[in-house]
């Protein structure tokens, strides 16, 4: 049997050392995976000439130690995976890559070393792959922690792998327990039942879930939560994990309930809407579903050209022919422009000032074109972003045509009315 044509073809890289670590031999894969020819390495010492480390002084070299062991113990020595920097054949620098390897003595009839065979196989490759699969788990868990929403993650099967920091801070209980089921504790009782039934329909049926729930804080204080769950799929559509997020809303939900039980002071319903609108922009729906149901006309400007971003029904209800969202105000409504209200929303748009004006005849045109008086009371207010710049124009107001020509029949027929 030739174990020399074995030990050159063989698919594992090999090279064989004496006791003093000289090189006497490598296979092909060696060669290759060295990228070097068996002439410049043959009869140099194999850490000193053949592959010095330039970071690691001889002494303290990894390899060396694992050679020492083997020749010692007289039996197979595995080295762990090591960054280990061989020089380039152009003599241009050094590659750092990454190494597994293992050292075995080769003892004669005596019973004493007179080889040693290195089996190594350059696994750069997967471990680099490593790295940046840890690097990403890294940021993801960075992001997810500096999020101010609550996160987490479950596997396929719905058991949980993962709570952010911000889980931990705000209930209290630390992640090894929420890990271990114990979120349980601070969802409200009156909300778990259908929370766990949210879950376990999307766990069913693969479908997201939204749902609001009571969190309870370190203090022993709940608020209220818009609690979501979304699938990861594989490429394939089965599902690999859930993530999930709570996002406070308590706040917002708070004012709904309070605009929504009071609308007897105009100015006031106003502010607190431009508040909600501006805390409340993620949450845009919860503010669409309060503009809508409020007794009250809106209509929500944006931009210096003052274009229709939303109106509930109470304001299209004054311009039932005209279809508004996206145009800007001289194009859907041309004779409000020529009363001279552009210049008075440019006015508020530049300088902030809130323009109010009670029980005031503003011309509006019917479906045939026919401009019919009404008597308004509205405000116009300007909108704010975080950085305090105005971004848009909020209309808020009543119709008082029929209050206003009741009270003129009223003072005709010799009944005092108070203006109100």
């Amino acid at each position: 049997m030739d174990y020399k044509l074995i030990f050159e073809h063989s698919p594992e890289a090999m090279v064989l050392l004496d006791p003093d670590l000289k090189i006497l031999g490598a296979n092909k894969r060696y060669l290759e995976v060295t990228m070097r020819q068996v002439d410049e390495i043959v009869g140099k010492h194999f850490l000193l000439e053949a592959f010095p480390e330039p970071n690691v002084p001889y002494e303290q070299n990894p390899v060396l130690h694992s050679i020492q062991e083997a020749i010692a113990k007289g039996q197979r020595v595995y080295l762990d995976v090591i960054r280990y920097a061989i020089s380039r054949p152009d003599g241009s620098g050094y590659d750092e890559r990454y190494w597994e390897a293992s050292h075995t003595p080769i003892l004669n009839e005596k019973g004493e070393v007179e080889y040693i065979l290195q089996e190594t196989k350059d696994v750069t490759e997967r471990e680099e792959t490593k790295h940046a699969l840890r690097d990403i788990e890294q940021k993801f868990s960075f992001m997810a922690d500096a999020m101010p929403h609550l996160v987490d993650a479950d596997d396929a099967s719905g058991r949980s792998t993962y709570f952010n920091k911000q889980w931990e801070n705000y209930t209290g209980i630390p992640v090894e327990r929420l890990l271990a089921g114990d979120w349980k504790e601070a969802i409200h009782p009156d909300d778990l039942v259908a929370a766990t039934k949210a879950w376990e329909k999307s766990l069913e049926t693969g479908e997201p879930s939204q749902l609001e729930i009571r969190i309870r804080d370190k203090d022993g204080d709940y608020r209220w939560h818009l609690n979501r769950y979304l699938p990861m799929r594989n490429e394939d559509g089965t599902i690999k994990m859930w993530l999930g997020s709570c996002s406070d809303i308590h706040d917002v939900k708070n004012l709904v309930q309070e605009l929504l039980s009071s609308n007897e002071q105009m100015s006031e319903l106003a502010d607190q809407v431009q508040m909600a609108y501006r805390k409340a922009e993620n949450e845009r729906e919860t503010l669409e579903r309060l503009i809508m149901q409020a007794p009250t006309f809106f209509g929500i400007l944006k931009g210096p050209e003052h274009r229709y971003e939303l109106v509930n029904p109470k304001y299209q209800d004054l311009f039932p022919h005209v279809e508004l969202i996206g145009k800007t105000v001289a194009e859907a409504l041309p004779e409000i422009a020529d009363q001279g209200y552009i210049d008075v929303l440019d006015n508020v748009y530049r300088t902030g000032e809130t323009f109010e004006a009670k029980e005031i005849i503003v011309k509006l045109a019917n479906a045939e074109g026919k401009l019919e008086d009404n008597y308004l009371t509205f405000i116009f207010q300007p909108l704010y972003d975080e950085h305090n710049q105005i971004t848009g124009i909020l209309i808020a107001g009543f119709n008082v045509t029929d209050k206003y020509q009741l009270k003129k029949k009223l003072q005709e027929l010799g009944v005092a009315v108070d203006d109100v």
